[in-house]
């Protein structure tokens, strides 16, 4: 059985629609999950990017591929009523649910729709109260261990090479964003193509443009 580790940030639209997407893209196949929440915002300034979000046209394009990919999938995706937001407080939530920071799929899928259905304001502290009442974590989300607990998250993410979310860690590898799903599921059917020359080799590519940091 192969072990997934899944990158996920409330914020990311692409992550609400990954994390949907992932049962039937894998369906079939003998695995484990352990949902890692991650400050997006750390990952991005770790990496000297900017967010889709903070691109005004391709905001507008992302807004738009989103709700459309959404119908693709069945599933119901309404922008919130502010875009982007401050997620820390549904991040720190997710990971006091549980003593190693791994929240369980009812309370990502809880998290999401807070965020991604309704198209109400994901960060109102009316909302996030009721919030906190209905998952009564079992830790304070405010506290230095869950604080930590997040850093770690997104320190083991870098580590990793991780840049964005959503992304999905297993056996070394990282496979980034939801178009990324059918190349996880076939890298876990065992298809040959994945070997040390196709996965690594684009590593040496000389580059024609000065890489930051490089």
């Amino acid at each position: 059985m192969k072990h997934l580790s899944f990158y996920l940030d409330f914020i990311s639209p692409y992550a609400y629609l990954a994390f949907h997407a992932l049962p039937e893209s894998l369906m079939g196949l003998s695995y484990s999950v352990t949902y890692k929440p991650v400050f997006l915002g750390a990952l991005l300034k770790h990496n000297a990017m900017l967010g889709p979000a903070e691109v005004p046209p391709k905001r507008a394009w992302v807004y738009r591929q989103v709700q459309w990919q959404a119908q693709q999938q069945g599933l119901t995706l309404d922008m919130p009523a502010l875009h982007p937001f401050n997620p820390l407080p549904l991040l720190r939530l997710a990971v006091a649910m549980q003593a190693q920071g791994h929240p369980n799929r009812y309370v990502c899928e809880t998290l999401f729709r807070h965020v991604w259905e309704g198209g109400q304001d994901a960060a109102d502290p009316a909302r996030f109260a009721a919030l906190m009442e209905q998952l009564s974590p079992p830790r304070a989300t405010d506290n230095n261990e869950a604080k930590a607990q997040l850093k770690s998250h997104a320190d083991d993410a870098i580590a990793l090479g991780v840049f964005g979310v959503p992304a999905i860690a297993v056996d070394g590898k990282v496979f980034w964003g939801l178009d990324s799903l059918p190349m996880l599921r076939s890298y876990l059917d065992g298809d040959s193509w994945f070997t040390d020359e196709h996965w690594n080799g684009v590593t040496t590519l000389p580059s024609g443009i000065p890489l930051a940091g490089g």
